[in-house]
């Protein structure tokens, strides 16, 4: 009898432990924003998306940044100088301000564009 005790125990020790690694690897995971719009899923929070902002797609580990960041990560500086627009699931497009919080886990976010601003002579 107390043997199969053990190995009862050992059974549920191995399932808790394949569970708990199991989160660990969907909390691990590369969220693509842009293929969840796709397929019209919500994102779930993580700790890692892959954004695409222009052409070239980023990673973040983060689940929210602002206006000015994102433009920081594309390298578009200063951040004053750029516009950010955010393209969502059905092609409708949101300007971003530079301190507007932009989350990753909002359904329909696609990709992110810039656009420099004309620089004004005075």
């Amino acid at each position: 009898m107390e043997n199969n005790s053990q190995e009862t125990e050992n059974s549920n020790t191995t399932k808790e432990d394949l569970l708990e690694n199991a989160i660990e690897d969907l909390e691990d995971a590369l969220i693509e924003l842009e293929e969840y719009a796709k397929l019209d899923k919500i994102p779930p929070k993580n700790r890692r998306y892959l954004i695409r902002i222009d052409k070239i797609k980023y990673e973040v580990n983060v689940s929210k940044m602002d206006g000015r960041q994102l433009l920081a990560l594309a390298v578009k500086t200063p951040p004053e100088n750029f516009l950010l627009t955010q393209k969502l699931r059905g092609g409708a497009t949101k300007k971003i301000d530079l301190n507007e919080i932009v989350d990753f886990t909002t359904p329909g976010i696609e990709r992110f564009m810039t656009l420099p601003l004309d620089q004004q002579e005075g």
